[in-house]
């Protein structure tokens, strides 16, 4: 057994979207895109920001600093804060988009650090496959299913 097979993987999951990737890029980093599709959102989401994400409690935030956000290609976030979920906290959600074509691209999503160690691993896996599925749907058709809608 190499290294390789003893380390725990982080959740990754790759989707092909009929969308270009700049509109991908833009579902990944403006609030009212990302409130669209995964949860209400506030803050910046240019390299530097800070993202704030609300989901049960209307105070308590998950925080996100952005770490990248480059055109059209990278988007990576590091938790800072998130005391609802706090196997989160330095752990960093990764969107990595790359064009297929001029209407088509492919998004590869891995968030660092959430790995089978973690207690929420399930609970997060669910989630982060329900919610990248929201965000297939709003990127190519302009409605999302976010945290909180039916």
């Amino acid at each position: 057994m190499s290294i390789d097979q003893l380390q725990p993987t982080d959740y990754q999951k790759s989707i092909r979207l009929q969308a270009s990737a700049s509109a991908v890029f833009d579902a990944v980093t403006t609030v009212a895109s990302l409130s669209a599709w995964w949860t209400r959102t506030t803050g910046s989401g240019d390299t530097g920001g800070e993202l704030r994400f609300y989901f049960n409690s209307p105070v308590d935030a998950c925080v996100m600093h952005v770490e990248e956000a480059s055109r059209p290609t990278r988007v990576q976030w590091t938790v800072t804060e998130c005391a609802f979920l706090p196997d989160w906290v330095g752990t960093h959600p990764t969107f990595t988009i790359t064009a297929i074509e001029s209407a088509a691209s492919e998004l590869h999503f891995r968030h660092h650090g959430l790995t089978s160690e973690l207690d929420c691993i399930e609970m997060c896996t669910l989630g982060w496959d329900t919610y990248l599925g929201s965000l297939r749907r709003y990127v190519e058709t302009g409605e999302g299913s976010p945290f909180g809608s039916a």
